[in-house]
This record gives structure tokens, sequence and C-alpha cells, in this order.
């Protein structure tokens, strides 16, 4: 299996050669690509000097960027996303990649416990956000934020414009993998802290909110009735409710009580109207399609 490692990077000077460098030993990596996003420092320099192919971005475009400026830079079929700042070990790249051959289509290397995550406010925000992509996609999803993951190339574009310019692009692609049907696995790894004074990138309360919008972003556009059904049903029970409640008191059925049931039948229909839609869009667009479309949109970038 013929591997490229990407690696989305910004100011990671005092880690991303022992990165690198650890990638390359593993047997079925055949390059490793480092994406400096607009670095400050001898992130580029460092990375090339242990072996890395550079791709630098002339200002900060955001990871989600890099991710794609990496996947359309890499040359093999297999690609393996980790982090540039010592957190995930390259040593568990062969148990991402033994699910790949066990017929997978993504592998994610979930965070096991919560010494795992940074702090216990990245925890709990973590742990709301799986079990909510979790009833949305009706799959378990046990680490939805992880950014070790592996994919194969091909596949993988076909995802590339849903992706944002932020640190959202785990969420996006994992939900997105899951509403087009395709297998997940998550893979149990040990991930280490960050490399002391070493800072985030990630702001728990601006780029949490994201993550709640593109869940719902890709959930309506492979599922909407995932969306509206529930508001539905909810319209639908407080209408009946409410006139329970107006018959029961005045004997009368009001106009607020026809509101909520037309407001419900009209959630209802527009749901189902666009889940029509995405069913149709979908039958006609393919991954060799979407793939070309993906490359064009992103070489386009500013």
């Amino acid at each position: 299996m013929n591997v490229s490692v990407v690696i989305p990077a910004k100011n990671e000077e005092s880690t991303i050669a022992a990165v690198v460098t650890g990638a390359l030993r593993i047997g079925d990596v055949c390059e490793v690509v480092v994406v400096d996003d607009g670095s400050t420092d001898a992130t580029a320099a460092h990375a090339g000097s242990a072996g890395a192919r550079v791709v630098s971005h002339p200002y900060s475009r955001g990871n989600g960027a890099a991710v794609r400026s990496g996947a359309l830079a890499a040359t093999q079929p297999v690609l393996v996303f980790m982090d540039g700042d010592g957190q995930h070990d390259p040593a568990d790249i062969p148990k991402l990649l033994e699910q790949l051959q066990q017929g997978h289509d993504l592998a994610v290397g979930a965070r096991r416990t919560r010494q795992d995550q940074s702090s216990f406010a990245r925890w709990g925000a973590n742990s709301v956000y799986n079990r909510l992509a979790s009833l949305l996609v009706g799959h378990r999803v046990d680490d939805l934020t992880s950014g070790f993951r592996a994919f194969r190339r091909r596949e993988f574009l076909s995802v590339l414009p849903l992706l944002p310019n932020g640190f959202s692009y785990p969420t996006t692609s994992t939900m997105a993998y899951f509403r087009a049907g395709r297998s997940v696995r998550f893979v149990p790894v040990r991930v280490g802290r960050r490399a002391a004074g070493a800072p985030s990138h990630i702001r728990p309360l601006r780029d949490g909110l994201r993550f709640l919008t593109i869940i719902f972003k890709v959930v309506t556009l492979y599922s909407p009735l995932k969306v509206f059904a529930p508001v539905s049903a909810a319209l639908f029970a407080i209408g009946s409710a409410y006139y329970l409640y107006t018959y029961m008191a005045d004997e009368r059925f009001t106009n607020m009580g026809m509101l909520l049931f037309l407001s419900s039948l009209m959630t209802f229909l527009f749901g189902l109207l666009a889940e029509q839609i995405t069913t149709l869009i979908h039958l006609q667009v393919r991954p060799t399609d979407a793939a070309p479309t993906a490359e064009r949109r992103t070489t386009d970038e500013p």
C-alpha cells in the first residue's frame, strides 16, 4: 500500500522534524508532504531538512485549506493526515492502514480517554459533538474531531469541495463519509500532549460553534429529513397539545393551533423535497466527476 502522509503545519518548528522522520520510517510511506500554512518560524526549513516535500502558503489560509493543498499535492493512492505538533505517533499509521486493507473507506485515530484530550473543557465539548453526530448519522462516532485519519485519495477528493478553511475538516469529512454510506472505522490510539510552550490554534468557543454548524450543514446536505422530520414532529406535538388545551378550555380550534399544524406539514414537505433533490444530486455526481472539480477549485484559490 503506497501512502502519502500529509501534515498541515503552522509554527511547529520544535516538533515537525521529529514527526516527519517518524513518518518516513513507516514501510508503506512513500512521501511526506508538509503544508506550511504561513508559518512565521522555521517550520518549512526543518520539515524540508527532515526529508519532507514542503508546500508553502504565503499567508495563513486555515487548516482546511492546508489539507486541500496537501491532498492535491500528494502523489500516492492512500492519504494519511496527522498533526505536526507531536500529538500523533507515526507508529500508529499501520493501525489505520490495516483498516483500509480490510475494506473500510475511512480510518480515524480515536482518542481513548479524557487524558488524551488537552483539557477537561475540550473533552466535554468533544463528547457533546460525538453524541450529537452519532444521533444524526445513526452510527456511533467515537472521535469526530480527530485529525489523525487515513483515506483513499480518489474518494477523499470527492468531498474536497465541502471542506471549510478552518479546523472543521475532520468533522466535515467524517459526517460526509457517513452520510454517503461509506464505511468508517475508529481505531483507538494514544495521543500525546503538545510540546511545552506550543500554543493550540483551536479556540474552543468559536471553533466549537463552527463544528456544530458544520454538523447540521453536512447532515442537511446528505440527509435533510434527519433535521426536518424531528422539527416537524415537534411542531405537530405542540399543535396537538395546544388544540387539546383550547378544546378542553373553550371547546374551539384556534388560529394558533391551525398555524402550528400547517407549520408542521410545511416543514415536513420542505424536508421531503430537500431529500429528493439531494438524492438526485448524489445520483449524478460520482467521485470521478467530483475530483477534477475539487482540484480546479482549490488550484484557483488565491
